[in-house]
């Protein structure tokens, strides 16, 4: 009797054993996959995979951090306005030689031409592989000057990333410029900064359009810019059709009846043709119209904005293409010279501060102001 209770209870023992050690598999089991699961899910986000602006994927390290680079024009403008400063690890060398100009974000971030330099830069240089590599960056934003090709070339001698950026043709408001700045943010772990820099934009072209949407045509003055620089400067005969500051306050460029969009060269006597009634001057050439002036007096007084004193200056905005903070600083100033009554509540200089606080960081009209001459009105004798 003793050993069959014995054995019964060594029976039941041994099976409540059995039971603890399917029930601690069976845990351990479902611990291992947990893990194993989630192993691979780091394994997988370890990569980052963004479609840059010519539709190439582009695999990134994905770790905080990064080390930075942008080439071409206005590729770091961009990272700027995004990220500032942090991990930038070298610049161009144009960035350094060039004087600073109306390069708003060289003017905020001075200290960058104390970095290594990257390569020669400008519009026509081409990429320094070998001083690339130099700075160890995870990652290498360029501007479009580059093709799917030489992106691609590039990305295969450095053995680092390549994105591609670009700023589309409008000046202000483009959806190109948006994509890199949400690309530009999704790489450097700065999302909500992308989201806020477009949501600023997307107001102003808003309150831009509110106002100046219901005007009747007939009660628009007729406008027309002059002296824009395009790869160097131009006199009072340099000219954008769908001048973008215009088109986002909806005013009538004189210079859409040539049926051209971007920069382009006008003649002298088509601009007497159009006769606008109000003019802006790109102040980074005021030098080349004042020239222009004592040499062909007469034109200029012939012209009704020069007659009446409506001729104006705008901040330079075009060195390494668009300085897009500038273009929009330049904006509210020219809605408040074109529709005075209905933006008398705004002060285009204070405007200006608080465009170049939201992008750079630092209140910039005044430095400006002092190089250029700012928001005034213009006089060439």
């Amino acid at each position: 009797m003793r050993s069959k209770s014995f054995c019964s209870d060594y029976f039941r023992a041994s099976k409540k054993a059995i039971s603890i050690l399917l029930i601690l598999s069976l845990f351990l089991l479902i611990v291992l996959n947990t893990f194993s699961g989630q192993a691979k899910q780091e394994r997988s986000s370890s990569k980052l995979i963004v479609t840059d602006l010519l539709g190439r994927k582009v695999e990134i390290e994905n770790k905080k951090n990064k080390r930075i680079v942008a080439i071409g024009p206005g590729a770091l403008r961009l990272v700027l306005y995004v990220n500032g400063t942090k991990n930038i690890v070298g610049v161009e060398n144009a960035e350094k030689a060039w004087e600073e100009g109306s390069r708003t974000y060289i003017m905020a971030y001075p200290e960058l031409k104390r970095l290594p330099t990257i390569g020669q830069g400008g519009a026509d240089s081409s990429p320094d592989p070998e001083k690339l590599i130099s700075v160890k960056p995870d990652v290498i934003f360029a501007a479009s000057f580059l093709d799917r090709a030489k992106a691609d070339a590039l990305q295969t001698k450095t053995k680092i990333p390549v994105v591609v950026l670009d700023y589309g043709t409008k000046l202000l408001f483009d959806e190109n410029v948006y994509k890199s700045l949400r690309i530009i943010g999704k790489i450097v772990g700065k999302q909500q900064r992308a989201e806020d820099l477009i949501n600023y934009m997307q107001r102003c072209k808003a309150f831009f359009n509110e106002r100046t949407r219901n005007i009747p045509v007939s009660k628009k003055p007729r406008v027309y810019v002059g002296a824009i620089s395009f790869k160097g400067g131009h006199g009072f005969e340099s000219t954008m059709g769908k001048y973008f500051p215009f088109l986002a306050i909806n005013a009538v460029n004189v210079a859409d009846q040539a049926n051209k969009e971007g920069w382009f060269m006008v003649e002298k006597e088509k601009i007497l043709e159009w006769d606008p009634d109000i003019i802006f001057i790109d102040q980074a050439n005021l030098d080349l119209v004042k020239q222009d002036y004592k040499k062909n007096p007469e034109f200029y007084k012939s012209l009704s904005a020069f007659k009446y004193g409506k001729v104006y200056g705008q901040l330079p905005y075009n060195f390494y293409w668009t300085n897009i903070d500038t273009v929009l600083a330049n904006t509210f100033f020219i809605a408040k010279v074109v529709y005075p009554d209905r933006f008398k509540d705004v002060d285009p200089i204070k405007r200006a501060d608080e465009i170049y606080k939201f992008f750079l960081g630092k209140p910039l009209y005044t430095k400006m102001a002092k190089k250029f001459g700012g928001f005034v009105k213009i006089k060439l004798d």
